[in-house]
């Protein structure tokens, strides 16, 4: 398989699709962007070291995803941006990552329930991006899975230990579920930007990996003695830019250094 820096944009990219294509490419990478940055504030604040080292690892590795997509977009794009700048340089209004990973972390049960939600949908969707007519993002996802297969693996099994454990540790995590549920149907929406990708088989289908989804959160939640969460409504708009106040006051410290000194060298 061609090398990640190797593949031209326009050997894969018909002209006509291009705005779409960056598109999606923003929203694979700003959904691991900021759900780094989200994990990245439990930095010595964990329960424990070993839960301390082990969400760090998981936000290095989103990092690292959003880094090769949000590259992949710049390029694409052509207007000079490369993932530094498009991450850094963007307004809130200009994300178009899924309203789930902008939430605030919470309590330790939260921010497990909200992993465990979007590792289990991430796992989906790049086993389905690994088929991509586009290799490049075939060879990000096939990168991302095996690292998001130990993402939805812990995750997994803290919502088991939690929810199978104390009073309170069933009552945290069960909050947290119910908390997250809502944003959930958004993460397998199918808009007209990934429906012409998929049609080109760029993109994945989406609709089509719920059923697995629910077939794991079921299995996880059964083991775990909890109930399914019940929301009466889906909470959406992350993916044209209409987020919740939470995501300006997060750009607002992750951009602070490359804004404050735009001309710093590191």
């Amino acid at each position: 398989m061609p090398s990640l820096q190797t593949i031209q944009p326009d050997t894969v990219v018909a002209a006509e699709r291009r705005p779409a294509h960056v598109d999606y490419l923003l929203r694979l990478g700003d959904d691991s962007l900021i759900l780094a940055q989200r994990l990245g504030d439990w930095c010595g604040h964990a329960p424990v070291l070993e839960v301390d080292l082990s969400l760090a690892n998981l936000g290095l590795d989103l990092i690292g995803q959003a880094t090769l997509f949000l590259n992949y977009a710049g390029e694409l794009e052509g207007k000079g941006r490369d993932g530094d700048r498009l991450a850094f340089h963007r307004d809130v209004l200009a994300y178009r990552n899924c309203l789930l990973v902008e939430q605030p972390n919470g309590d330790f049960a939260q921010t497990i329930a909200r992993q465990f939600l979007f590792s289990t949908y991430s796992l989906g969707l790049f086993e389905a991006l690994k088929n991509s007519t586009d290799p490049r993002i075939a060879e990000i996802a096939t990168k991302a899975a095996k690292e998001v297969t130990y993402h939805a693996e812990l995750s997994a099994d803290w919502v088991i230990r939690l929810g199978d454990g104390t009073e309170e540790s069933r009552r945290r995590m069960t909050d947290g579920l119910d908390w997250y549920w809502r944003f959930v149907d958004e993460l397998f929406d199918m808009d007209s930007v990934e429906q012409s990708l998929a049609t080109a088989g760029i993109a994945a289908d989406k609709a089509a990996l719920r059923s697995a989804f629910d077939a794991t959160v079921t299995r996880v939640l059964a083991e775990a003695t909890l109930d399914a969460p019940v929301y009466p409504y889906a909470v959406r708009g992350g993916r044209v830019g209409h987020h919740s106040e939470h995501l300006g006051h997060l750009l607002a410290t992750m951009q602070y250094l490359p804004r404050a000194y735009p001309d710093a060298k590191w």
